[in-house]
């Protein structure tokens, strides 16, 4: 039986529509909405990977996957407004 699928988007390519597993996006977006401060200063991208693989389950998520996805809901959301890039280096995330 085919895995349900969810489109994304990217804020680096607006109109960009890619198709993700459903049930993964959901767990990941769970965990980065959890993870990510509401107030500035924000997460750096080390500590958003690091957050992340801590957060997702390992029988989900394998390997080196957790990167990927915590990367593809970070840019998803951001497309979405619910998260935004503080200015600076290093770059930080947090809840818009």
């Amino acid at each position: 039986m085919p895995r349900a699928m969810i489109e994304v988007e990217t804020v680096n390519r607006p109109g960009s529509i890619a198709r993700v597993d459903a049930e993964k996006y959901a767990a990941a977006r769970a965990a980065l909405l959890k993870l990510l401060p509401r107030k500035a200063p924000g997460i750096t991208q080390r500590e958003m990977m690091a957050a992340m693989r801590a957060a997702l389950p390992l029988d989900l998520f394998p390997g080196t996957t957790t990167s990927w996805w915590a990367k593809t809901v970070q840019l998803d959301l951001e497309a979405k407004g619910l998260v935004s890039r503080d200015a600076g280096k290093p770059l930080r995330w947090r809840r818009t």
